[in-house]
This record gives structure tokens, sequence and C-alpha cells, in this order.
């Protein structure tokens, strides 16, 4: 997908940005981050800035992208607090995998709070994460200082891996491919994790019981 969405911002310039923050708010906000490639778009979309081809200062874009990642984290925190059941018992559908879901549930169980911050750099588990938290209650004022520690850490470090990566000719000339390439480099974690959940859920058990939700100490 960010091969065909590359030049599409190049033709938008400015406006780009605005196009970037929308697809970072749905990573989280409207839970189909599966569909949306947030890291490689961000890498990208250093690259971009550094070529001054998005007619942007990097902070304004680092600002608005950070902006768009913790504000979608936050509709995730709110609709597990008030709609957690029921998104976990949504049928398998196009738009949702109750895997990837059973998936975050195990890396905020594992984690606990600071899940919020390390599932940033997990494609998918990063977008099911904040629904767990909300599912859990987390402390809204504990989720919210993670949340933004969380989106700062992941907007500087890609966007600045971008930038200064896009200095590079070579690089600036096949933005396409090596945003394939850290696409392909993010999935590797969530690749495993999903090896791992499958081969856990596979063991034999003498009872099967109802996973318990995640508890978070306050």
């Amino acid at each position: 997908m960010i091969a065909a969405l590359t030049p599409f911002l190049l033709m938008l310039g400015p406006v780009a940005l605005l196009v970037a923050m929308g697809i970072v708010f749905a990573e989280t906000g409207l839970l189909v981050g599966f569909f949306f490639p947030g890291d490689s778009l961000l890498f990208t979309l250093g690259v971009l800035a550094a070529g001054g081809l998005l007619h942007l200062p990097l902070w304004v874009v680092a600002l608005g992208v950070a902006l768009a990642a913790v504000a979608g984290d936050q509709v995730g925190y709110l609709l597990g607090r008030r709609f957690g059941p029921w998104i976990y018992n949504r049928p398998e559908s196009r738009w949702f995998s109750r895997s990837h879901a059973e998936r975050a549930q195990s890396f905020f169980a594992k984690h606990g709070p600071k899940a919020v911050v390390l599932a940033r750099f997990v494609p998918v588990v990063r977008t099911f994460t904040p629904v767990v938290a909300g599912v859990a209650r987390m402390p809204r004022g504990r989720f919210t200082a993670y949340n933004v520690l969380g989106g700062l850490a992941w907007t500087l470090g890609l966007l600045g891996v971008g930038f200064y990566l896009g200095g590079i000719s070579l690089i600036a000339a096949h933005v396409e491919l090596f945003a394939i390439g850290m696409v392909a480099l993010s999935l590797v974690p969530a690749a495993v994790g999903l090896i791992r959940h499958r081969s856990t859920r596979s063991a034999p058990t003498e009872v099967a019981q109802e996973p318990a939700a995640p508890r978070v100490s306050v």
C-alpha cells in the first residue's frame, strides 16, 4: 500500500500531512491498524521532508503526527472502557480478527502499563493495546502519560530515521522500496508473536478456560 501511497503524498504537498494524520489516527482510533502502514508511512514522511517535498519543516510534521497518534490511542482507550466486552465478542470479519485482539491482550498482560509504550513499535498489537488498557481499567492519567511517551518516541524515532536517510541520494531515489523494507522489518516482531501465540493455543490443555481480563496496578 505504501508504494501506491507515496506518489499520492508527493502530489499533495503540505496537505499530505493531514492525510498522514488521518491514517495514524485510524490505526488505533478506528481499530484498523492491520490495514494502514503506520511505520512505513512515518519513514516515508521523513524521507520526503528531508528532500523538501512536503514544503513543511520537520517539527511541524512531527507535531501533527504525534498528536494524531496520541488522539487515536485515547479514542481506543475510551472504546475499551465503554465497549470492551462487545469488541472482543464481535464475530470474525475482514475488519476484525479475534486473534489480533488476543495477542494484544497477552502483550498487555506480559508487560503491564509499559505495553502502551512498547506496543507503539509492534504493528497490529498497537491497534488493540489501548482497547485492552481501557478494558483493564488502567487509570486515565497513567494511560495518558504512557500514551504521550509512546506516541512521541514512535513519531520522532521513525520520522528521524527517514529524515536522516532521506539525505542519502540512493534512498531518496528509491523511497518506495525502502519503505516496503521498513514494513517487512516492522512485521518481524508481530510474526514471531503470532507464531508463539498459535503454538501456545495448539498445545493440549486439560481444562479450557475463558481468558481473564488483564489487570493493571494503580
